[in-house]
């Protein structure tokens, strides 16, 4: 056995992978970002301060095709380009970085270890709900705190009011409004991914078939 032949070969397809591993996650770091200018409000069931986007999805994809680290540097990398154009200081970028890893590292995960389509659908939709019930710990500590700086708490409040009377406090607000809300953004993004993921993976992963 030709030792040097084999070292050789190994060291160029690691070379290939780590090429492919970076421009993947270059291609749909640029993807997330793009999304996140696809922003829309839901008028009549959330406040229109309230948006919704898309932009976990490559991430998601990347978790699912390069293993969950590749999803999580998705999540930064968009976050990172989102810095020069924000108007929240970092703070909501912070917490859609959060976010983003909450949904995407429990999919990733759980993929990994078993990699079949029913995994790949119940790390998912954990990964939903574990952003959804993140959402509210992220809005009450980091997200809201700087919203009061520019919208009292009461008119918050209010503006939720106006869809349900009956809350009375950010915290209710949040659990009755932005958590569900988060959970149906995350579900949007694992159909979209079941839809298309067997189409796009052989690409991403650089498979013949």
């Amino acid at each position: 056995m030709d030792t040097n032949s084999t070292i050789t070969g190994r060291t160029t397809t690691n070379s290939i992978s780590s090429v492919r591993y970076m421009s993947v996650t270059a291609m749909l770091s640029a993807v997330a970002f793009a999304l996140m200018f696809f922003e829309f409000s839901i008028p009549f069931l959330v406040p229109s301060f309230i948006q919704m986007d898309l932009s976990e999805l490559p991430a998601l994809i990347g978790a699912f095709s390069m293993g969950p680290v590749c999803g999580i540097l998705i999540c930064l990398i968009k976050n990172v380009l989102h810095l020069f154009i924000t108007t929240t200081g970092g703070v909501g970028e912070l917490s859609n970085f959060l976010l983003g890893v909450a949904f995407v590292l429990p999919a990733g995960l759980i993929y990994r270890h078993k990699k079949s389509r029913r995994s790949a659908l119940i790390g998912s939709l954990l990964g939903a709900v574990i952003m959804g019930v993140f959402s509210v710990v992220s809005n009450y500590f980091l997200v809201y705190p700087v919203y009061y700086n520019f919208m009292p708490e009461e008119a918050v409040i209010g503006a939720y009011q106006v869809i349900v009377p009956s809350v009375k406090s950010i915290l209710q607000c949040l659990v009755c409004f932005n958590m569900p809300f988060t959970i149906v953004k995350g579900l949007f993004s694992v159909v979209i991914t079941f839809l298309v993921y067997k189409h796009i993976s052989p690409i991403l992963k650089g498979a013949n078939r």
